[in-house]
């Protein structure tokens, strides 16, 4: 393909309104542009990447019986009723009439509409197990899209959903699904880890996400490219190695999520699910007397184990959460935080919000920082995190602005609904395998996998006939991929700064682009240093001839621009080999750089396919 018939609209510098590097590098290089916001155009780079990308997915899903299907993005909001997910959903979702005033929505995900195939379509358990997936726009109403293709209103997703008659079939095809997502990738090119998840709106209990692993900022050899001019890190000044760091610096870390993972073991779950090794006090304490004091203007926990001079570890922390319209104290120790999710999975509310202060005060008769478990209602629920069983003799809020109460315990003095997990865990706690300590890491969501269950079957009425004769709810999966994001992710993670040194000694440095072979939008960017030379040309018109014949997808950069150009364009778009055809065209000689290493050598082309053939093996 010759570059002067793409659109690849490169740019000079980064764009200014980008905060992440990926976003920044896909504008910069031509691979997208922003048509509104959260809405982009792939330009043919983009476009090819993503369709390698598709291609990878569709051998994989082949390999476990997975099938290709397509469903409309526009749908009946009846059929999200049925699922009562469209007043749940919440303001992401997109919803429009038609000229009869019907409602519809944009398919943000499409359970609710391959239930409605399977409710149709299968009658008796002797059709299952099936297994579907489709590769598609969604669409969701983000209310501050950034970060370029990570958080968009448009983006390109596959799902894939599995329909099942027992839990032995379900459980097998979520094994094939976890194995073929590794698979994926690990042929993206992605340092990535499989984690525990939450199911959010997505509904049911067992999930994991796949998460990229957002690179070290500071790791300056998996982030510098050395080209032949510059021998070893060593040689870099001390102050250009201080302003590529500024650089690095710059770039906001990606990655919506935190990754709680062991050091010594395969534990890995998102922060919004990680716990930790726990296991109950067997200390016998004896009981003090509950006692009131006054605690002027103490209004956090930090303020109070000041004021009254004890350990953190000896106060409870009482917080009053709105689930579902119904008020819930949660109760944590000392400064720990509640972790929402786990509080909302526990309850298994739609909705939960920290409670109105107004309205604390008015049931309870103090505001934050005075709140306490003593004297509340019957009615009112109380969870206790597991941790605030082994308090004894607690220091917690008595529900009277600038009160405590001292020598608290729990059965005595005020009652636990139950005790549950409902804290954030710490970076450095023991792994809950005990194996290990955990670990923090920044990573982006690539991809999710669920077992629904009867979610979404049973609210629609899809059943079918078991080999008993009785009609039972078809028991799903539902499988998510995030294409789009798949492209940010490895961009997040093959981002490099080029290093060279000129002639004059100078050491410069340059972002671009390093592609992992298997989603290069091309394999080699065979690039003529002077087009008007004819028999440079004639030579890079046979390299090009040669190698696409070899089954190699070339770039030939037939530009009359100058070579400087070129070589910037080339390190921003990412092609795995740069094959340069300069002043030896008339000895046959070319160079031949490898993209992710820096390393150039000489070659004849008569033995260029050969070499290439032993560089693909170590890519």
């Amino acid at each position: 393909m010759k570059q002067s018939k793409m659109m690849i609209p490169t740019l000079r510098e980064m764009p200014s309104d980008a905060q992440v590097i990926s976003h920044a590098l896909m504008v910069r290089a031509g691979y997208v542009r922003q048509v509104s916001a959260g809405i982009y155009s792939y330009l043919p780079l983009a476009n090819r990447v993503i369709e390698k990308a598709k291609n990878i997915m569709r051998q994989e899903f082949d390999k476990i019986g997975a099938v290709e299907f397509l469903a409309p993005a526009l749908l009946s909001a009846d059929i999200w009723r049925e699922s009562g997910r469209y007043d749940t959903y919440g303001d992401d979702l997109y919803k429009l009439k038609n000229r009869e005033g019907s409602d519809f929505i944009l398919g943000p995900t499409h359970e609710e509409t391959v239930t409605l195939l399977a409710r149709d379509a299968v009658k008796s358990y002797k059709q299952l197990p099936l297994n579907i997936y489709q590769i598609q726009p969604k669409y969701r109403d983000e209310k501050r899209p950034r970060n370029g293709l990570l958080r968009g209103r448009e983006f390109i997703m596959k799902d894939g959903y599995s329909f099942h008659a027992n839990y032995d079939s379900l459980d097998e095809t979520y094994d094939d699904y976890k194995s073929a997502y590794e698979a994926i990738f690990t042929r993206a090119g992605l340092d990535f880890k499989a984690i525990i998840g939450d199911g959010g709106a997505m509904g049911g209990k067992d999930s994991q996400e796949f998460m990229a692993i957002t690179p070290d900022r500071t790791d300056l050899d998996r982030w510098l490219v050395l080209d032949k001019s510059v021998g070893s890190l060593d040689e870099i000044p001390e102050s250009v190695l201080a302003e590529i760091k500024a650089e690095l610096a710059t770039w906001m870390v990606s990655g919506e999520d935190t990754i709680a993972y062991s050091s010594e073991s395969d534990y890995a779950a998102n922060l919004e699910m990680a716990t930790n090794y726990f296991r109950p006090s067997e200390k016998v304490l004896a009981e003090e007397e509950l006692v009131k004091v006054e605690t002027p203007d103490c209004k956090s926990i930090d303020d109070v184990v000041a004021f009254l001079k004890v350990e953190e570890e000896q106060t409870i922390k009482t917080m009053v959460f709105k689930a579902d319209g119904e008020l819930v104290v949660a109760l944590l120790v000392g400064n720990d935080q509640v972790n929402d999710v786990k509080l909302k999975n526990y309850l298994a509310a739609d909705f939960l919000d920290v409670a109105d202060e107004a309205e604390v005060v008015a049931n309870f008769g103090a505001s934050f920082g005075s709140l306490g478990p003593v004297g509340l209602p019957e009615t009112v629920k109380i969870i206790a995190d597991r941790k605030v069983e082994d308090v004894k003799n607690a220091v917690v809020g008595a529900n009277e602005d600038g009160f405590h109460y001292t020598g608290a315990n729990a059965g005595r003095d005020f009652q636990i609904t139950e005790y549950v997990d409902i804290r954030e865990v710490k970076e450095g706690e023991v792994s809950p395998d005990g194996k290990g300590v955990l670990n923090f890491a920044r990573g982006i969501e690539i991809g999710h996998i669920f077992k629904l269950g009867i979610r979404y079957s049973d609210s629609m009425n899809a059943n079918v006939l078991d080999e008993n004769g009785r009609s039972v709810p078809i028991i799903m999966g539902c499988y998510g991929i995030g294409v789009s994001r798949l492209l940010s992710s490895v961009l997040e993670q093959h981002a490099r700064l080029f290093v060279n040194k000129t002639p004059k000694g100078d050491f410069r440095y340059a972002w671009g682009i390093n592609f992992p072979k298997e989603l290069a939008p091309y394999d080699v960017h065979l690039i003529p240093v002077n087009v008007k030379d004819e028999e440079a040309m004639a030579l890079t018109d046979q390299i090009e001839s040669s190698l696409t014949g070899a089954g190699y997808e070339v770039l030939t950069d037939d530009r009359n621009e100058r070579v400087g150009v070129k070589f910037s364009d080339s390190d921003l778009i990412g092609l795995p080999i740069r094959i340069t055809v300069g002043k030896k065209a008339t000895e046959g000689i070319v160079e031949v750089k490898i993209k992710g290493t820096g390393d150039t050598l000489e070659i004849h082309v008569d033995q260029l396919l050969e070499t290439l053939a032993i560089l693909s093996q170590d890519m």
